[in-house]
């Protein structure tokens, strides 16, 4: 199975197999955030860490962000997203775009990647 990251499109939401630990769980809580699931049901269904899911949370808040985006991506919610960690190809994927335009958008806003190493 081809995926793009933490992809709110690739299942369904459903309550049971929300409640049974799979491999594919991840991307059903996925669809249920971005569906409008509380993190509270959310927690109340899984049993998975409140951290955990608000960290989920914000990425699909993201997501839809850079979905609503038309065509014009400020320098700001760019370097958001990449700070999140979000892979230039996730972005193409959300704002309709192709991975190379976003790559040429972001090397225009002068973000580049780096690590941080301890």
């Amino acid at each position: 199975e081809n995926v793009n990251g933490f992809d709110p499109y690739i299942k369904k939401v459903n309550d049971n197999d929300l409640r049974e630990p799979t491999d594919k769980r991840m991307f059903i809580l996925a669809a249920a955030l971005k569906f409008g699931y509380s993190v509270d049901k959310l927690y109340e269904l899984t049993k998975i860490d409140r951290w955990f899911l608000n960290k989920m949370k914000n990425i699909i808040d993201y997501y839809s962000i850079l979905e609503q985006m038309n065509g014009s991506m400020t320098q700001e919610i760019l370097k958001q997203t990449k700070q999140i960690g979000f892979s230039d190809k996730q972005i193409a994927a959300a704002v309709k775009s192709t991975e190379l335009a976003v790559r040429k958008l972001r090397e225009e806003y002068n973000i580049t990647p780096f690590v941080k190493q301890i």
